[in-house]
């Protein structure tokens, strides 16, 4: 007799899968069946992966929210709050998908705006266990609850999924400029990032253990978009992230948006931080704003030690333009506080 906890996991990892990863939708355009639910052309549903109760689905859970078009069509991904403090990430799924008509679509748009569930409850970056998901993907059906997580969500997005857009915030008391990010590499996944629409673009594969880095590996061309601060709602960033999702969709062929064009986003192929220098702990202050381009030698900020009231003033090695930056806060040596793009 299977013990509850396995019960669970069969639950988890089982609901979704198709039976072919990566497999297209049938020809013949139906309903699709989410977590023990029949999804209607035209219509839209709100699930809970794991329908019943208990101690450790709590850990497990997570909700999926699908609009199945009317008309047939690609199946956009889009996936929210992997790391628990990245709230705007969450609205931004929110308002795409309420503002999505059904009976208008073309295609699918499928969705899990609350990846780190228990996390995002609890206002932190990290799982339950502690792990980092984006460093934990493709994940394990014999692992921790982030290993078990991050193998249902990589499992069901590749069985699903035309294309992927993941929307992140910056972390750890810092900010990020609105970017998209995306391996340069990939025809598909750079069309993608271009037709999302923000201004800037920046090069690179993800790290090992990323949702968009092993979902590329697996086929499917995937884009971060990165905008505003842990732990609040940005109205600028979050209105910006619910248009770009809809510029993708509209790029697919899923939906129409009259007028639309495509702009012309400044790419950065390179990043670099600029940190405090060694014996040099205090308070930062910054003195420049996010998208701030700046020269070699450019004054940035100052920290101030609070012992000695020394102040450090902090320059540009590079030429660049600002695309991150650590809020005031007190800060050690090494602590990153601009994150720039270079030419």
């Amino acid at each position: 007799m299977k013990t509850r906890s396995m019960h669970l996991l069969l639950i988890l990892l089982g609901t979704f899968v198709c039976p072919v990863a990566g497999a297209a939708e049938p020809a013949a355009w139906g309903a699709m069946e989410v977590a023990g639910n029949s999804v209607e052309p035209g219509t839209k549903g709100r699930f809970p992966v794991i329908s019943e109760r208990g101690f450790e689905a709590s850990y497990l859970n997570m909700p999926v929210y699908v609009a199945r078009g009317a008309k047939a069509g690609p199946t956009l991904c889009v996936t929210a709050a992997i790391h628990g403090d990245e709230t705007n990430s969450v609205e931004i799924a929110r308002r795409v998908f309420a503002e999505t008509d059904a009976t208008k679509l073309s295609g699918t748009l499928y969705m899990l705006p609350f990846v780190n569930a228990d996390g995002f409850r609890n206002r932190k970056r990290e799982m339950t266990d502690g792990r980092d998901l984006n460093r934990t993907f493709p994940g394990s059906a014999n692992g921790s609850v982030a290993s078990l997580v991050a193998n249902f969500v990589f499992t069901d997005l590749t069985s699903r999924c035309t294309a992927l857009v993941d929307l992140h915030t910056g972390s750890n008391l810092r900010s990020n400029y609105p970017q998209i990010r995306v391996d340069l590499e990939n025809e598909a996944a750079r069309e993608l990032a271009v037709h999302f629409g923000v201004s800037m673009i920046l090069g690179g594969g993800g790290p090992d253990g990323s949702l968009r880095g092993e979902i590329l590996k697996a086929g499917i061309p995937a884009i971060i978009y990165e905008a505003g601060g842990p732990l609040l709602f940005q109205e600028e960033e979050v209105a910006r992230g619910t248009e770009g999702v809809r510029n993708v969709m509209h790029y697919l062929g899923m939906a129409e948006i009259p007028g639309y064009e495509p702009p012309h986003p400044k790419i950065y192929e390179k990043t670099r931080w600029v940190r405090v220098p060694r014996g040099h702990g205090g308070f930062f202050f910054p003195e420049l704003t996010m998208g701030a381009i700046v020269k070699e030698g450019t004054r940035m900020g100052y920290v101030v030690d609070p012992v000695t009231d020394e102040v450090h003033v902090l320059t540009s090695q590079y030429d660049g333009q600002i695309i991150g930056m650590t809020l005031p806060q007190p800060v050690l040596s090494g602590y990153p506080l601009f994150h720039l793009g270079v030419e």
